[in-house]
């Protein structure tokens, strides 16, 4: 998950992922943690939350690209215009993006920004670059946004996040 007001949404969609009996791992990454915090979501997973790539002692395997093999799907929600461009652009400076990198995994994106930031054209370039590797995106919706302004940009209804999961998930086998 990456740092938008939205970051609250996450919890509600991690608690009903687990409820449906998926194993969840959540990914923070730093500016996500301003929003929410890591103990809140290892408590509804029931896994550690991974914050820093640096933060891999425990193990001499890289716990990111462990996550990156066992992964049957990476979601982030919310996906902020940072990490729309972060993927697009190859750009793996956290785990997050590493994760990204690193998995063979389908990817689904579950945009939420201020609507001048979703229309603007270097973000709709970098969702059209994602579109082609066949990433996959849900939203962003219409309504009142965190910033006061009216228009697209609001996440995704969790509900309609999880059907998409599930869908994404179905279509594996």
């Amino acid at each position: 998950m990456t740092g938008s007001i939205a970051a609250y949404k996450a919890a509600d969609l991690v608690s009903r992922l687990k409820k449906s009996g998926h194993e969840v791992h959540v990914v923070m990454t730093k500016d996500a943690q301003e929003f929410i915090t890591p103990l809140t979501l290892q408590t509804l997973s029931r896994e550690p939350v991974t914050t820093d790539l640096y933060d891999e002692k425990a193990d001499w395997h890289p716990g990111h690209i462990e996550l990156a093999d066992q992964a049957d799907l990476l979601v982030v929600a919310p996906a902020t215009a940072n990490v729309v461009a972060k993927f697009a652009n190859g750009i793996a400076d956290d785990t997050l993006g590493a994760i990204h990198l690193a998995t063979l995994a389908p990817v689904l994106l579950a945009p939420a920004m201020n609507g001048k930031m979703w229309k603007h054209p270097a973000t709709q370039g970098n969702v059209e670059t994602l579109k082609e590797r066949g990433v996959h995106f849900i939203g962003p919706e219409e309504g009142m946004l965190a910033c006061g302004y009216e228009g697209i940009g609001r996440l995704w209804p969790v509900e309609g996040i999880e059907e998409a999961i599930e869908d994404l998930l179905a279509k594996q086998g």
